[in-house]
C-alpha cells in the first residue's frame, strides 16, 4: 500500500474502497440467500405457491439465454446481458411487479465431450464442476435469481421432460385442414374407418402389416426417421443441420469439410409448421433484424407446382418429374430440365423407379455424356463429384457449369415437346422438389448451363433493351418480372401478348384444369435434422423391435438415462474421406443397446434395440422457459394456471411468451426458431396456453477487447502490453494492435473477478452498462472502469460521513435547485430504466451525485431518492445506505421514486427571437406559454420594436416556448 493511499485512508477511514466493497457485498448477498429475497411466488398452493393475491399481482418474466457452463469460467464480456436484465428486473419490483428472473444452464454438448475424449474425465464431473464455478462467479455480481427455480440440462429430472416432448412430437401429426397438430391415435383412427384414404400408391390401411403401417405413418409424425441426404461430417464424426454449416461449407466447429450423404436420421417436421412461424413474427417484439433473418431463412415463394411426364428405365411405369416454378409463365421456354444428383428418379431410391436407361439414346450429344460409356456410368461419377460439394460450393456463381445427360426425355407439358433430362450439382434437393425446368433464356444460371452444353434457348418474354428475341445473339440471359409474354402459344394454351402476372395466373388455371400441376407455395426452410452420433446429449426414447418398426418408450419409463460408457468419443475419420459412415459410443454399450421390454402393446415382453444417436445440444433449450415456471412439477410439464399466469396470452401479447429476453443475436435461425416450433407444437397439443415462446427479444451488443499480437502473428498477453508514443511493446518488441472478441485464446480475457477485487461488484456492473446502449458493442477499458469507481464514492461520501462512517445527511428541506434536479432525474432515469437506456440512467444519476457534491449538506429526503435510482443497477452499497439511513427493509422491494410534475417542468425556458433570421433578443418565458402569448411579447420587446423600425410585421412565425421568427412588412 502507498504513503499517499495510507494518508487517504488513516484521514477517512469510512471511505467507500475496495475491501469496504467487498466486504458490503458478501454480507448483502449472504442476507438475500439467506431471506430469500428474490424468490417469486407462483399462483396457486404448489411448490412454490404464493398467497391468494399473486395471481392478481401484475408480473414480469425476464430471462437471458442459457450460458454453457466452460471450463475457462466468465471474463467481462459474458455478465453484460445477465447485469442488464438483473438491472431491469430489480426496477420492475420496484415498480410493484412479481418479477421471475433466475438462471439454468445449458449443459449437453460438445465441449463437454470432447474434454472427456482428452483427459477421460466423465463429462457430468466436469460440467458440474464448471457450474460450481460459475455460479460463484454469478453470485459475485449481485444477480437477483431465484435460485430455487435453477437447473441444468444434464439433470435428469430435467430432460425426463425433454424426452416427454420428444414423444409428444413422435406421436402428433400435423392436420393441415386444422391447421394444427393432433395426436397421431386420431390419424389412424381415421385410416381405420375409411373417413381418410391411404396415399396414392398404397394399399388400404386393412390391407397394410404391420411395418407398412408405421412406414405410413411415418410419413405424417411430426418426428420421424428417415434416409434422407444429410450433412455428413467425418472430422467430427457426427451429422450436422443445415445451420450447423458454414458458408464454406465446413462444420462450424472444428472448420471440418461437410459432405453430402444419405442416412437414416431423426428429423422434426418443422415445415409443416413454415406459415405459422412466419406469419406470428408480426406479433413479436423483435428487432427487425432477426425477424428478416428467419424470414429469409423460412424463405416462403409463391408459384406453381408442375408435372413433365418422363418413362422410366425400363418401361415399369410411367413418371413425372415435378418441379416447382415462380416463373410458371415461361413454360413455353423451358428446354431442357435439371434434377439433383440426389433425386430419386436418377437413384431408384424410395418409391420412385430409376429414369436412366442403359445405353444413350441415338444421337445424343458428345459434350452431354461426360466421356462415359452409357448412362449409368456418368451419373454414377458425376453423383460421387457432387457428394464431394458442399450445398455453398454448388450453388456458387461460377460461370463453369457441369453436369451430365441422364438419357431420359420428359414432356413439356404446354407445348408437347420431349426435353432432355441432365443431373447437374447447381440444383440442390434441399429447396423445392430437387428438379427445375430450366428456362435458359430468362434464367442466368439454365444461360450458363445451355451455352455449356449446346442446349436451344427460347425467348418468350420480350426484352424491353435492343438485344432482340434470338438468345443465341445474347451476352447473358434476359429477366424480367415486368414484359410481355411471346412465343407462348401452342394448341394447348396461348399466353403471347399477356404480362407476367396475367400469364402466371392463366397458365396456373390451365395446369389444374388439366390436373398436371396447380398453384402452390414453397419454403426454403427443411426439416430439422435431429440426431447427433454423440454420448453427451439426451438418448431418444425409442426402441426398435425385430422387423426395424421404431416405438416410443412408454411414460413411465422416462427418463431413459445416458448409461456409464469406457469410450465418450463417436468414431472419427479422415476428414476428407466421404465414403463414411457413423458409429455412435452408445452402440458399443451392448447391454444397454440390447433390452427385452414390455411396451404394453398386448404382446409381452419383446426383444428391442434402443436408437443409438443422441438428440442435439438443441433439445434442452427448446423449451426452458417452461422448466423455470414449475420446476419441481414432477407430475406434468408445467401446471397449466402457472404457465397462463407467466406466459399466458393478454393485452399486447397475443401469442404469449417471455416479458424480455436478452440474448446474442447470433441464435436467430437456430435456437430462436427450434424453439418457436416446440412452443406451436405444445400449443397445438393443449399443453400451453401460449403459441410463441418470447415475446419481447433484446440483442446486447458484444464487450470487445485489443488483441495484440507479435511479428509471428501470434496473440500475446494483453495485460503486459506497454503504451510508448502511440505504439505498442511486449518484451521489448513492438506488436500490433486490434480490437476483437474477448478470450482466453486471444490472451486478453479479463475476469469478473479481478475487477471485483479491485473495485468491487457494484463497479463493474455500472462499467459495463455506462459505456454505451445496451444493443452496441463496445470495447473494454480497464483503467475507465475507475470512473464509476469514483461515482460510488462521492455517492458515499453524501450520504456518510468519511471520518466517522456517521450518517452525514440533515432532516431540512431540500432548495428549489436541488427538488428540481432530484425530480428530473428521477423522471428521466424511470424512462431511460423502463427502456432498457441503462446508459443514460447512469449519466443522470451521476448528474444529480454531482450536483449534491455541490451543496454544503444533503437532505435526507435527497438522498434516500438517490439511493432508491441508483438501488437497481448498484444493489450492494444502496442495500447499505438504505440500511444506514434508518430503514429496516431491503431496497429491493421498496417503490420506485416518482416525479412531481411541477419540479420536472422548467420554471423558465429561453425564447430566441429572430428578425430576418437574425438573433435580435432573448426572453425568458415559462415553458407552458402559448403562441399568442409568446408572440405579444416578442413585439413588444424593445430591441424588436427597434428592429423593426416603427413598421408592422408582416409575418410572425412562433415556435412555442422556444423561438419565434419575425419578417418585416
Amino acid at each position: 500500500m502507498s504513503e499517499t493511499t495510507t494518508a487517504a485512508e488513516t484521514a477517512a477511514p469510512h471511505r467507500y474502497t475496495a475491501a469496504l466493497a467487498a466486504d458490503i457485498e458478501a454480507r448483502w448477498q449472504d442476507f438475500w440467500e439467506k431471506h430469500g429475497t428474490y424468490e417469486a411466488p407462483n399462483p396457486g398452493d404448489g411448490a412454490l405457491g404464493g398467497d391468494p393475491e399473486t395471481a392478481a399481482k401484475p408480473k414480469k418474466f425476464i430471462m437471458d439465454m442459457f450460458p454453457y457452463p466452460s471450463g475457462a469460467g466468465l471474463h467481462v464480456g459474458h455478465p453484460l446481458g445477465y447485469i442488464a436484465t438483473d438491472v431491469y428486473g430489480r426496477f420492475q419490483r420496484m415498480t410493484g411487479h412479481n418479477v421471475l428472473h433466475t438462471l439454468g444452464f445449458d449443459a449437453f454438448g460438445l465441449p463437454a465431450e470432447q474434454y472427456a475424449v482428452q483427459t477421460g474425465t466423465h463429462p457430468r464431473v466436469s460440467t458440474e464442476a464448471n457450474i460450481v464455478q460459475m455460479r460463484a462467479q454469478l453470485r459475485r455480481l449481485g444477480l437477483g435469481h431465484d435460485q430455487r427455480r435453477t437447473f441444468a440440462t444434464i439433470d435428469t429430472s430435467y430432460y425426463k421432460w425433454t424426452q416427454w416432448i420428444f414423444l409428444q412430437i413422435f406421436n402428433s401429426w400435423y392436420d393441415e385442414e386444422a391447421d394444427r397438430a393432433r395426436p397421431i391415435d386420431e390419424l389412424v383412427a381415421e385410416f381405420e374407418s375409411g373417413r381418410r384414404r391411404t396415399p396414392e400408391g398404397r394399399a388400404e390401411w386393412s390391407a397394410l402389416d404391420r411395418t407398412e403401417r408405421a412406414d405410413l405413418l411415418g410419413d405424417y409424425r411430426l418426428a420421424y426417421a428417415s434416409d434422407a441426404p444429410v450433412n455428413w461430417c467425418p472430422g467430427l464424426g457426427t451429422v450436422l443441420a443445415n445451420e450447423e454449416v458454414t458458408a464454406e461449407g465446413r462444420s462450424e466447429r472444428g472448420n471440418f469439410p461437410v459432405f453430402k450423404a444419405k442416412l437414416r436420421q431423426w428429423n422434426m417436421r418443422i415445415t409443416a409448421y413454415a406459415e405459422r412461424l412466419l406469419n406470428d413474427l408480426d406479433s413479436l417484439d423483435w428487432p427487425e433484424a432477426i425477424k428478416l433473418q428467419q424470414r429469409n431463412w423460412i424463405g416462403r415463394s409463391e408459384g406453381a407446382r408442375v408435372d413433365f411426364p418422363v418413362d422410366t428405365a425400363h418401361g415399369e411405369e410411367h413418371a413425372a418429374i415435378t418441379v416447382f416454378t415462380t416463373r410458371q409463365d415461361t413454360l413455353f421456354g423451358a428446354t431442357y430440365m435439371v434434377l439433383a444428383p440426389e433425386h430419386d428418379l436418377v437413384s431408384g431410391e424410395g418409391h420412385a423407379a430409376s429414369i436412366v436407361p442403359d445405353a444413350w439414346p441415338e444421337g445424343t450429344h458428345e459434350v452431354w455424356t461426360g466421356g462415359h460409356a452409357t448412362p449409368a456410368e456418368a451419373v454414377a461419377a458425376y453423383r460421387a463429384q457432387a457428394a464431394a460439394k458442399s450445398d455453398v460450393e454448388r450453388q456458387a456463381e461460377a460461370k463453369d457449369k457441369t453436369g451430365v445427360f441422364t438419357g431420359a426425355y420428359a414432356t413439356n407439358p404446354v407445348s408437347g415437346e420431349r426435353v432432355p433430362v441432365f443431373i447437374a450439382d447447381y440444383v440442390l434437393m434441399g429447396y423445392g422438389t430437387g428438379a427445375i425446368m430450366a428456362v435458359p433464356a430468362h434464367d442466368h444460371r439454365d444461360f450458363e448451363f445451355a451455352r455449356a452444353f449446346e442446349l436451344p434457348m427460347r425467348c418468350v418474354v420480350e426484352p424491353s433493351d435492343d438485344r432482340g428475341t434470338d438468345p443465341a445473339t445474347w451476352d447473358e440471359a434476359f429477366v424480367s418480372y415486368d414484359a410481355r409474354i411471346v412465343n407462348s402459344a401452342g394448341q394447348r394454351v396461348v399466353l403471347d401478348g399477356l404480362g407476367v402476372v396475367e400469364a402466371k395466373a392463366k397458365i396456373t388455371e390451365w395446369l389444374e384444369a388439366q390436373g398436371i400441376g396447380a398453384g402452390t407455395v414453397n419454403y426454403r426452410l427443411r426439416d430439422w435434422l435431429f440426431s447427433r452420433q454423440r454420448y453427451w446429449g439426451e438418448p431418444f426414447p425409442i426402441v426398435y423391435d425385430e422387423e426395424g418398426v421404431a416405438h416410443a418408450v412408454p411414460e413411465s419409463m422416462l427418463p431413459l438415462e445416458l448409461p456409464e460408457v469406457d469410450d465418450y468419443s463417436p468414431r472419427t475419420f479422415d476428414p476428407d474421406d466421404a465414403h463414411t459412415s457413423p458409429e455412435t459410443p452408445l452402440s458399443r454399450n451392448e447391454d444397454w443397446v440390447n433390452v427385452t421390454l414390455d411396451l404394453g402393446l398386448g404382446d409381452g415382453p419383446r426383444k428391442y434395440r434402443r436408437e443409438t444417436n443422441t438428440m442435439p445440444n438443441w433439445a434442452g433449450s427448446c423449451w426452458y422457459e417452461l422448466r423455470y415456471l414449475d420446476p419441481y412439477n414432477d407430475q406434468r410439464l408445467v401446471d397449466p394456471a402457472v404457465e397462463r399466469y407467466w406466459m399466458g396470452p393478454r393485452d399486447g401479447l397475443p401469442n404469449g411468451g417471455v416479458d424480455l429476453y436478452v440474448g446474442g443475436s447470433e441464435h436467430a435461425v437456430l435456437h430462436l426458431l427450434y424453439a418457436r416450433f416446440w412452443s406451436k407444437v405444445l400449443f397445438d397439443l393443449g399443453h400451453v396456453s401460449s403459441a410463441e415462446p418470447f415475446h419481447k427479444l433484446f440483442n446486447q451488443g458484444m464487450i470487445q477487447a485489443y488483441v495484440y499480437r507479435d511479428s509471428r502473428g501470434i496473440a500475446v498477453p494483453a495485460a503486459e502490453v506497454e503504451e510508448r508514443d502511440g505504439a505498442y511493446f511486449h518484451q521489448g518488441e513492438k506488436v500490433s494492435r486490434t480490437l476483437g472478441k474477448m478470450g482466453k485464446s486471444l490472451k486478453n480475457a479479463v475476469t469478473p473477478d479481478e475487477i471485483c477485487a479491485e473495485y468491487g461488484a457494484d463497479t463493474l456492473r455500472l462499467y459495463e452498462l455506462a459505456t454505451g446502449p445496451l444493443d452496441v458493442s463496445r470495447p473494454w477499458d480497464t483503467r475507465a472502469v475507475v470512473g464509476q469507481y469514483r461515482l460510488l464514492q462521492r455517492l458515499w461520501r453524501n450520504v456518510v460521513d468519511e471520518s466517522t462512517g456517521e450518517i452525514a445527511v440533515t432532516e431540512d428541506e431540500p432548495d428549489e435547485a436541488t427538488l428540481r434536479a432530484l425530480h428530473k432525474a428521477i423522471d428521466g432515469v424511470r424512462q431511460d430504466l423502463s427502456g432498457l437506456r441503462f446508459n443514460t440512467a447512469i449519466a443522470k444519476i451521476t448528474e444529480l451525485n454531482n450536483h449534491l457534491t455541490k451543496q454544503p449538506e444533503v437532505s435526507r429526503r435527497v438522498a434516500e431518492g438517490l439511493v432508491l435510482l441508483i438501488a437497481p443497477l448498484a444493489p450492494h452499497v444502496a442495500e447499505e445506505l438504505w440500511r444506514r439511513l434508518g430503514h429496516e427493509s431491503t431496497v429491493v422491494y421498496e417503490g420506485f421514486p416518482v416525479a412531481d410534475p411541477a419540479y420536472v417542468v422548467d420554471e423558465t425556458v429561453t425564447c430566441v427571437v429572430q428578425v430576418k433570421g437574425k438573433v435580435k433578443a432573448r426572453l425568458e418565458v415559462a415553458p407552458s406559454i402559448t403562441d399568442a402569448e409568446l408572440e405579444e411579447a416578442a413585439l413588444a420587446e424593445p430591441a424588436i420594436v427597434a428592429a423593426l423600425g416603427g413598421s408592422p410585421a408582416r409575418k410572425v412565425i412562433v415556435r412555442a416556448p422556444k423561438l419565434v421568427n419575425v419578417v418585416p412588412g
